[in-house]
């Protein structure tokens, strides 16, 4: 018998909830050999990323993994031997009611967000006791060996690095979305949130003296690019030419794709826990758009991966480019912050790779998150 896991994402930001629970579910059943159920509610987002998938079935079964609808009046179901709450998502009573019946019981893992933050460290592993006795335990992706670490397949760094060393296949793939870039033009992939700043930035887009070429999937950022091009709406494939500067419209396209997306380019900008870990194994500079929150608490965040992430360059690339960074989250104009870090371009562009190979060392998510379980299934009470 294979060892079942149930996954619960309730999709709050579009694409970044869903997209970390959608990778990490197949890379349970394709590489340690999970029996896996991924409970989400909204299918719609689901489809996004899985092209061919119905947004209306109960039960369907993509990748090997069971993907089910998340009811509103709850079925009573089988519990499996682990269950990761995705997000802070909060289980069904029904359910939670039904693990409390079970013996022993399954391992409960509530899987929390992506942070830098030292204190977080100090509470990954921890177990939470619930009223009713049942434990609950906190498990935190993130960048130091004390963490549960990133997604990450066993091969995809193999599969990048051969990717980017293959013109004709990046080429291939280019061309398969519409895009024939201008020889020597810089690449940039944008998705990103709303930005009022953003204008600056374009503008010296459009007056530098090499050939900048956006490629924008649909998202918030559109409403922005269309107001600074000045044309009527922006739609998949329409492409807009000022000066040195290209803007084109991509398609929603699967995870695998998005991957390719992001090791063509030269730059990447991000939101989102998603695109962000998949940014970093690009292996290419980036920026993160981070989500907004309440009380700033977004920039204690940001500073904290910065700290870790600007470890090892120079005091002025890192200036460079926690600059930008740091004027583009602000919503400020970051022409001048964006030449500079185009000054410091050689040295940002090999440690995004060190960065990236770094990383690598580090045991990934799926891993550590079967590892943890495996201890604990085995001291269930």
């Amino acid at each position: 018998m294979k060892a079942s896991w149930d996954i619960f994402c309730s999709v709050v930001d579009n694409y970044g909830d869903i997209g970390v629970t959608w990778r990490l579910a197949r890379q349970l059943v394709a590489e340690h050999g999970l029996k896996v159920r991924l409970w989400v509610d909204d299918l719609a987002a689901f489809v996004r990323l899985s092209p061919g998938a119905d947004a209306s079935a109960a039960q369907q079964w993509c990748e090997g993994v069971s993907v089910h609808q998340w009811p509103k009046q709850w079925q009573a179901t089988d519990i499996p031997d682990v269950i990761v709450e995705a997000f802070a998502c909060r289980l069904p009573p029904d359910y939670v009611d039904a693990i409390a019946q079970c013996s022993p019981r399954p391992v409960w893992i509530n899987l929390e967000y992506l942070s830098a933050e030292d204190w977080v460290s100090g509470c990954h592993g921890l177990p939470s006791v619930q009223s009713n006795g049942l434990r609950k335990f906190f498990f935190f992706p993130g960048f130091v060996p004390t963490t549960g670490g990133l997604l990450r397949e066993h091969d995809l760094l193999a599969t990048r690095q051969a990717f980017q060393q293959n013109q004709a296949e990046r080429s291939h793939f280019l061309q398969g979305l519409g895009v024939t870039p201008d020889d020597g033009a810089r690449l940039i992939s944008v998705f990103a949130y709303e930005n009022p700043g953003i204008g600056a930035w374009l503008d010296a887009l459009a007056t530098d003296s090499e050939a900048n070429h956006l490629l924008v999937p649909e998202g918030r950022i559109l409403g922005d690019l269309q107001r600074w091009l000045g044309v009527d709406s922006l739609r998949t494939g329409v492409r807009e030419t000022r000066g040195a500067l290209t803007v084109q419209v991509l398609p929603f396209v699967r995870q695998e794709d998005y991957d390719r997306l992001l090791w063509s380019c030269d730059f990447n900008v991000v939101r989102g826990e998603d695109s962000f870990v998949r940014a970093q194994w690009a292996g290419r500079p980036l920026l993160w758009h981070i989500y907004e929150q309440d009380d700033d608490a977004h920039w204690v965040k940001l500073d904290a991966f910065l700290e870790h992430y600007l470890a090892g360059l120079s005091p002025e690339a890192a200036k460079a480019l926690s600059g930008f960074w740091r004027t583009w989250n602000a919503g400020e104009k970051g022409a001048e912050s964006w030449q500079a870090l185009l000054e410091h371009w050689s040295e940002i562009a090999n440690h995004a790779e060190s960065w990236c190979v770094q990383q690598a060392s580090l045991a990934d998510l799926a891993t550590a998150l079967v590892l943890f379980c495996g201890v604990s299934y085995d001291t269930r009470p």
